[in-house]
């Protein structure tokens, strides 16, 4: 099998693995409790939230995607504003017509970001909004939307929810939830957590509880207030993937403790740890940047908006079937490039448990398929 250095799902260790294959439980035993319990402090940290924070982390037994539908349901049925930069911003935009929302899309090329004078424009001339969406790193082109310009701004709308997509952006880079006046945040587990796919982690306000409560016919598997509330009470609304919620439990300690961390980080744990897994995945970031200019080639967005987790790199002269053929063949596997971007663009997923060792192995064996 080769090594997955894609944008997802990545390589899971052995230890992680091993918790999945726990034995069964009933998911109202003490022991699932127990298990539920063991999350909350770590997630708290994944979501960078203020000791003081009142905002509420949960656990949930389904997508990323099925998150987005689940943040929109909570934040009502009147007007959505999306940030389209890429497939999973386009994603939600969809999801919010489909849900038959009053849906509004400021969408810019692949690789850029929407500028900020652009959504202050949208929201004073064709506002108000219920919500905005936007990806915090969007895997099909790995540009990150920096957090903290965005947040600020709509600290100014304060009827506007701020929904974002974190799947590629969590345990890999900050998230300072409540510095960032976010509102609803969602990831699944399988990018920079390093886990299987499968279920899906939660941060949501109080802004947006009481937004949600007041919804009327959530239905049911979807409704945030059900399945927050029910994380919160230790009940799960449903049976949920209790293999899944060991691996993750084990996965959180675990990055907490620093256990993964290279040597170089010394002995930190709690937030400090947090912030060396976050350091790790940008001096990745800048070795495959560094490693790509070295073959006179460049990313796709701005250097600046260079996600920490994804490297999307334009192929230029280069044959992208070629080279992941090659890499294949030599026990690594990338991505090429998604959609429209394919043959033009490949993808490095450097995040999760990976190494900064494994990946100079990586690029050596990259090298070997260029020359």
């Amino acid at each position: 099998m080769a090594q997955l250095w894609i944008p997802g799902p990545t390589e899971v260790r052995p230890e992680l693995l091993a918790a999945c294959a726990r034995p069964m439980i009933g998911h109202r035993s003490a022991t699932m409790t127990e298990t539920i319990e063991r999350m909350d402090p770590h997630l708290r940290f994944a979501f960078g939230l203020a000791d003081d924070s009142s905002a509420t982390v949960a656990v949930h037994s389904a997508s990323a995607s099925a998150m987005m539908e689940a943040a929109l349901i909570g934040a009502g049925r009147g007007r959505v504003l999306s940030l389209v930069n890429g497939a999973f911003s386009k994603r939600w935009h969809k999801i919010a017509e489909q849900l038959g929302r009053d849906a509004h899309a400021i969408e810019v090329p692949m690789g850029g970001i929407v500028p900020l004078d652009e959504v202050r424009r949208v929201l004073d001339e064709e506002g108000p909004f219920d919500a905005l969406t936007f990806v915090s790193s969007e895997t099909s082109t790995g540009t990150a939307t920096p957090l903290e310009p965005l947040g600020q701004l709509l600290a100014h709308y304060p009827d506007t929810l701020l929904l974002a997509d974190m799947v590629s952006w969590i345990a890999g880079a900050p998230v300072d939830f409540d510095a960032n006046h976010l509102d609803f945040s969602l990831a699944g587990i399988q990018k920079a957590f390093a886990l299987p796919p499968g279920i899906a982690v939660v941060c949501a306000s109080e802004a947006f509880m009481r937004r949600a409560r007041s919804q009327p016919d959530r239905g049911f598997y979807l409704d945030p207030v059900r399945f927050i509330d029910g994380h919160v009470a230790r009940k799960t609304p449903a049976t949920p993937a209790i293999s899944l919620y060991f691996a993750l439990a084990q996965q959180l300690e675990d990055i907490s403790a620093g256990v993964t961390l290279p040597e170089s980080a010394g002995s930190c744990s709690g937030a400090d740890a947090w912030q060396a897994r976050f350091d790790k995945h940008r001096r990745m970031q800048a070795r495959t940047v560094e490693w790509a200019a070295g073959h006179g080639l460049s990313l796709l967005p701005d250097p600046d908006l260079g996600s920490p987790t994804v490297s999307c790199v334009r192929a230029g002269h280069l044959d992208v079937q070629a080279l992941v053929a090659g890499l294949a063949h030599r026990g690594y596997a990338i991505s090429n490039g998604y959609g429209d971007l394919k043959g033009k663009t490949f993808r490095i997923g450097h995040m999760g448990d990976h190494s900064e060792q494994g990946l100079n192995g990586l690029l050596a064996a990259a090298d070997e398929v260029l020359a």
